[in-house]
């Protein structure tokens, strides 16, 4: 299965989330918001990243900085959204490619779909 890194600024999703990917059988590492997105991309070898933060601009920013890093310019990413819409219109300013957003409330099996999707195309 997938390495996945988890970008989560509330500790108690991030470790749910962490255990539910787990048990679909990806490796996980999970992280709070950081500005060093890219090196534990590098680090961890992901395969995926899921962002997770409570205020849509801090997932903007994160896959931003992960998209400027050519090396990380096709990595899978999932963004979990409180505010899909506002997420969507971003993400298609951008001609975001290879990322697939998910409004809250959602499940682990939704992100592990998405994950699943993600990596076969």
């Amino acid at each position: 299965m997938a390495r996945i890194l988890l970008i989560d600024d509330t500790p108690e999703i991030a470790e749910l989330l962490t255990f539910a990917l787990r048990d679909l059988g990806h490796t996980v590492s999970a992280s709070g918001y950081t500005t060093t997105v890219n090196d534990l991309i590098a680090e961890q070898r992901a395969d995926a990243l899921v962002l997770d933060c409570s205020a849509y601009d801090m997932s903007e920013a994160l896959f931003d900085m992960v998209r400027a890093e050519v090396k990380h310019a096709q990595l899978p990413i999932v963004i979990i959204s409180d505010m899909p819409e506002e997420a969507d219109e971003s993400l298609a300013a951008r001609n975001a490619e290879k990322v697939l957003l998910i409004p809250k409330p959602f499940t682990a099996s939704q992100v592990a779909r998405a994950i699943n999707q993600l990596l076969a195309a």
